[in-house]
């Protein structure tokens, strides 16, 4: 619609609506023109908003909105003083509400402000089809009377409603139909088999209408027929590489005549081969394949279409399959050897295997083998070990032979099937030590999933040995470390970089084998390790701790099996933990021990080691151990130190000893005082050197005076004097049964008694030697002494005891003749000899030096009367003068001192 068809129509909408007569009861203050419009989004549109009387307004008071949005001033246009039009630009975000309003009117939506509203509707114009195709298949035994069309539709979003129309023309008539958005059909009744047809598509909404290009085509390029029906395929048992085919066709010649589309390719494959169009163009039922591989199963399918290539090729018809005959082998067998370590010297083991030949044409039934200059042996195979027709090839060992290191021999092999033999095969297997030289350097990598094997072909100069200096082919091998599965293929001489065609496992480690092949000779292999794809490690390295130290321990691990490593280890790494604290050191992947150092002596670690490949890491399992308080050879040091001054105070005290041995025997063994040489044998001036031995009445009274060296008194009780005496008794511990006796011995020095209330002896500490003397028995108790006694008194005298713990001499208790008698015993100063003129001067002086050195009180005894005699009593206990005698149970000791048992 141009710009003054449109101005014309809103001049005659305005006088439409100014002489419209108003039957409604409802106020209404204007319009819009047009009313609810379908706009083309892009494109600009127009609305005019027209004033009625009741709207009390002029064109200056009226604005436009777009929903709450105010359209500038810019974009109205004034009609006249009651209509205002307002232009605007279709976007897909402008709103679907055009509002005309008054001024003063609020944002809200109302009858007193809004004079009128309109919907918009945007879209698109409909877009032209394009890709018009139609097609008329086979409907039973002729050709259906549909003719289905499709074409490419708008790319653009179908916003309004939109229709399409599919139409057919003939001859002096036209077909349509409905169609859907990018299909529909045309019903011609009857197919018009060699008629000229008009096909084409029409589109339309509210913004338009569009028509595709017409199609004009003659009928039978429409045609589509059905595939072929019961092939079949016949195998021949004397052509071994050719199959017969055979079919129908699909339908009568009458109505379409056919031409023919063969295709086959092997069981499993979906490599399909066609047969040249030209060979099978004429209208045929049947075609014969040729140049097919012997004991192969073939699938095969067959096509149709109109002989001069009109209209549409059929399906493809179901799969036929068919194997043809078998024929003798056409290759050589693949022979290979792997040679096995021998534990005897010199000599290997070499196990002889083969792969059944690349064009077997047929069951492989066995093989015929030669070794060296032998005869041709037969080895069967199991319709179980070898299959020809398997997918896999599999490896037939044959003969493990011992096989000397300077032996050169030929193996020959050949294959043989039902209906003949293979060509031969040959191998020649060189002396050690003349093998031909290995590849250069060899490499791997991965691409696309696959394991691939680089290599530099070997320097070979001519030389003097039996195998040619060319090298005419590859042999490329591979060794499973896991479960020790191998394999081989061949590769070309001029190769260089091959894929390994064997079924590879992630995460396993291969052994690479290059071996440069000369003729049949065996060239050295040069070997290498790879992964089609590396992971981590399934387990860490085992650790344990070889020696600790005061500051170091040298950690120990095992190799990860190869089986389990999943890659290539690249390093260790060592990690200790002590006071909550880690460290780690990283080594090289060839170490399997280190040495940690700087450690704390003493002290408590946890040890463990991570393996790593370039996948990721794996920990071993944590290790405690704890380190020396001393290091190697200090406890050693120490020891032989104290060992060393140990023995050089030994060999210091030996020196002493030596050096001072007279010191020491008085100490150890001190000098017994010499009784002969004592001179408390004299008991007064006027006492004879040479007493007679006394009698068991010689003394009268005789006190017992006992000497406490350590509470250094002198006591003598009555009670014990006035008791009779044990005869043949020596010690007791109430009373003394002679000189020796002790009566009030105190602990720790106690008497040792042999009496017959038995004594304890376990409290005896020492034997104590007691002397005894004779005094004054004027002393009593306080034992002391008195004055000398007068001429002619008849007191009679006492007899003191003492305790010593000196031994006696043997002299001194087995006293022999009358020098015996001369002494008398002391326990502190020993054997005194008594003075010539009976002078006492020297005995006292030298008794207070030794009973002060002794720590004992000094005591004064009295001297016995010069002319005392001893007399024999007349009778029992009487003296001769009337006074009591000594206690006839009393023995004196008439010997010396006799030994205390």
């Amino acid at each position: 619609m141009d710009k003054s068809s449109y101005r014309l129509l809103q001049l005659l909408s305005l006088a439409w609506l100014a002489c419209r007569p108003t039957y409604s009861s409802i106020t209404t203050y204007g319009t819009i023109i047009p009313q609810s419009p379908s706009v083309e989004i892009g494109k600009e549109f127009t609305a005019t908003c027209v004033l009625y009387k009741a709207a009390k307004a002029t064109a200056e008071d009226i604005y436009w909105k777009l929903k709450n949005v105010t359209v500038p001033k810019e974009q109205y246009t004034k009609i006249n003083d009651s209509a205002v039009s307002v232009t605007i630009t279709i976007t897909n975000e402008t709103a679907n509400w055009l509002l005309c309003e008054k001024k003063g009117s609020s944002l809200s939506l109302n009858l007193n402000q809004v004079i009128h509203g309109i919907l918009l509707t945007k879209g698109y114009p409909p877009e032209k089809p394009v890709n018009l195709s139609c097609m008329a298949v086979q409907f039973g035994r002729k050709i259906s009377s549909n003719v289905t069309c499709t074409w490419q539709p708008g790319t653009r979003d179908e916003m309004l409603k939109t229709t399409y129309t599919l139409f057919g023309s003939l001859i002096g008539s036209n077909k349509s139909s409905k169609a859907h958005r990018s299909c529909g059909y045309i019903d011609f009744d009857t197919f018009p088999s060699f008629m000229e047809l008009a096909i084409w598509v029409e589109v339309e909404n509210k913004l338009g209408k569009v028509r595709s290009d017409i199609l004009d085509v003659f009928a039978a390029d429409l045609v589509k027929t059905n595939p072929p029906s019961d092939v079949n395929i016949i195998s021949e048992n004397n052509f071994s590489r050719t199959l017969l085919v055979s079919w129908k066709h699909p339908i009568h010649v009458t109505y379409v005549t056919l031409k023919y589309n063969i295709r086959f390719c092997t069981v499993g494959s979906r490599d399909w081969t066609e047969v040249p169009p030209n060979d099978t163009e004429s209208y045929k039922e049947s075609f014969r394949l040729q140049y097919l591989k012997p004991d192969t199963e073939y699938v095969v399918q067959v096509r149709c279409i109109h002989y001069r290539g009109y209209g549409y090729w059929s399906d493809w018809s179901a799969n036929s399959t068919a194997r043809t005959p078998e024929d003798k082998p056409t290759s050589k067998p693949d022979l290979w050897r792997v040679v096995i370590p021998s534990q005897v010297k010199s000599e290997r083991r070499v196990q002889v295997m083969c792969k059944d030949p690349v064009e077997s044409n047929g069951r492989i039934r066995g093989y015929s083998i030669k070794i060296q200059d032998g005869t041709w042996e037969t080895v069967a195979v199991n319709d179980s070990d070898l299959d020809s027709r398997s997918q896999e090839r599999k490896i037939i060992p044959l003969y493990q032979i011992p096989w000397s290191d300077k032996r050169r021999g030929l193996i020959e092999l050949k294959a043989w099937n039902s209906v003949g033999e293979s060509p031969q095969a040959s191998l020649v297997i060189p002396e050690l030590t003349h093998e031909p030289p290995s590849v250069e350097s060899l490499s791997w990598f991965t691409h696309q999933g696959r394991l691939w094997v680089k290599w530099q072909p070997p320097n070979v100069t001519a030389t003097g040995e039996p195998y040619r200096s060319e090298v005419t082919e590859y042999i490329l091998e591979w060794v499973s470390v896991s479960d020790g599965a191998m394999d081989w293929q061949r590769e070309r001489r001029h190769t260089r970089t091959a894929a390994i065609k064997g079924n590879l496992q992630k995460f396993n480690r291969y052994n690479i084998s290059v071996y440069p092949m000369y003729s049949g000779w065996t060239g050295k292999p040069l070997t290498i390790a790879a992964f089609l794809e590396q992971g981590v490690p399934l387990e860490g390295p085992s650790v344990k701790v070889r020696r600790t130290g005061k500051n170091d321990a040298e950690l120990e691990w095992m190799e990860i099996p190869l089986d389990k490593q999943r890659g290539f280890i690249t390093n260790y790494t060592i990690f200790f933990i002590t006071g909550g604290k880690e460290h780690s050191i990283v080594v090289s992947n060839d170490t399997y021990s280190y040495t940690v150092k700087r450690m704390a002596s003493n002290s408590k670690y946890v040890v463990r080691v991570m393996a790593s490949t370039v996948q990721g890491s794996t920990n071993s399992s944590d290790l405690s151990f704890n380190t020396l308080m001393y290091a190697s050879g200090q406890i050693e040091a120490i020891v032989v130190s104290v060992c060393i001054s140990f023995l050089f105070s030994v060999v210091l005290t030996m020196l002493c000893c030596i050096y001072k041995m007279d010191s020491i025997i008085k100490k150890i063994w001190p000098p017994v005082p010499d009784p002969s040489n004592s001179t408390i044998a004299k008991w007064s001036p006027d006492f004879t050197s040479k007493a007679d031995t006394p009698k068991e009445n010689a003394l009268g009274d005789v006190s017992i005076v006992e000497v406490d060296v350590f509470d250094r008194k002198s006591l003598c009780e009555e009670d014990k004097a006035g008791l009779p005496l044990k005869k043949d008794k020596y010690l007791s511990e109430e009373h003394s049964s002679g000189i020796g006796g002790s009566s009030c011995l105190s602990s720790p020095h106690q008497s040792v008694s042999d009496s017959d209330e038995g004594g304890d002896e376990g409290q005896t500490t020492a034997s104590t030697v007691q002397y005894s003397s004779v005094v004054a028995s004027c002393g009593y108790k306080g034992q002391t002494p008195c004055p000398l006694p007068q001429s002619g008194s008849s007191q009679t005298p006492s007899f003191a005891r003492s305790e010593s713990t000196q031994p006696l001499l043997d002299s001194e208790e087995h006293p022999e003749g009358p020098e015996s008698q001369r002494y008398l015993r002391n326990p502190y100063f020993g054997r005194l000899p008594a003075g010539n003129n009976g002078d006492s001067g020297d005995l006292e002086d030298l008794n207070q030096m030794e009973m002060k050195k002794q720590g004992l009180a000094l005591r004064q005894f009295c001297p016995l009367e010069e002319d005392f005699q001893q007399t024999t009593p007349t009778e029992e206990g009487q003296s001769p003068d009337g006074q009591p005698g000594p206690d006839p149970s009393y023995m004196p000791q008439l010997s010396g001192y006799r030994p205390q048992c």
